[in-house]
This record gives structure tokens, sequence and C-alpha cells, in this order.
């Protein structure tokens, strides 16, 4: 069975990525199932055993890896101020709104991070104009293996 998110490859290691990660505590998870062969539960649970606070967002379950379940971004921010990475598994075309809610709802965000396989230029140049860090296209898990 083959993953968006394969192990590390041969590449080297990206000090910006690596950087970010280790200053990371808090990453919401934008689209994490509760389906355990799913890539974002895989990713999830790593990113959880690494001892990263992940807090989930999705439509629906009450709990996903042990943790209470969000629908939305604003319930995020009743909860929690201080938000590290906002990760988001859902199609390209879907992210610019997340990515906008993101920014304006958590002052201490570093970073917008799409999930391998998903680009979309609108979130970086957000990410841009907001002075935070875009990631496009790179898995989470992958990337801290290799840091």
């Amino acid at each position: 069975m083959s993953y968006a998110c394969e192990l590390p490859s041969s590449a080297p290691a990206d000090e910006k990525i690596c950087n970010l990660l280790k200053e990371t505590k808090r990453i919401v998870i934008v689209g994490l199932s509760p389906k355990e062969h799913r890539d974002s539960n895989i990713v999830g649970k790593y990113l959880q055993d690494k001892g990263f606070k992940i807090i989930p967002v999705y439509p629906r379950e009450e709990i996903i890896l042990g943790e209470k379940v969000y629908r939305n971004l604003d319930e995020v921010k009743a909860d929690y101020e201080n938000i590290d990475i906002v990760n988001i598994f859902r199609k390209a075309e879907d992210t610019p709104p997340i990515a906008k809610k993101a920014i304006s709802n958590f002052p201490t965000l570093k970073a917008v991070w799409l999930q391998e396989t998903i680009k979309n230029e609108e979130v970086m140049n957000l990410c841009k104009e907001a002075g935070i860090i875009g990631i496009e296209d790179k898995c989470v898990m992958v990337e801290d293996k290799r840091c």
C-alpha cells in the first residue's frame, strides 16, 4: 500500500523547516481522519508520539487519537490561543479560506503547512503577506524524520 507521506528520501533536511519543527509545540491538523489507515491519522499519530500537541479539526467524531475534535478553527480559537502550525489535509482549492482563518485566529502562528501533493499559490501569498512560513507539497512527518 502506498501513502502520500512516504518515508524520508535521501534529500537533505531543510534548515528552515527543522528550526520550525524544533520550536513547535501545538499543531492543528485540519482534516484529521479517525480512520487509522488514512495519511492524516498516520501523520497525526506520529506527531503525537513525537511529543507534539495535536488538535484535530474534522466535521464528525468527538475524539480522534485521544484528542477532542473541533469542527473548525473558530472552535479551536476558543480553547487555544497559541498555535504554532496549522497543517491542512484538504484539497488545494479548499485551503485558502482555512489559511485566512488560521492567520486571523492565531497571532502566534508560525506556519501554514499544506501536506504532500497539495499546492496553492494563494495560500503561499497569504503566508508571505502575514510574515509567516508557508509550506506546500511536503509531509510534516517526512520532514520531521529528516531533521
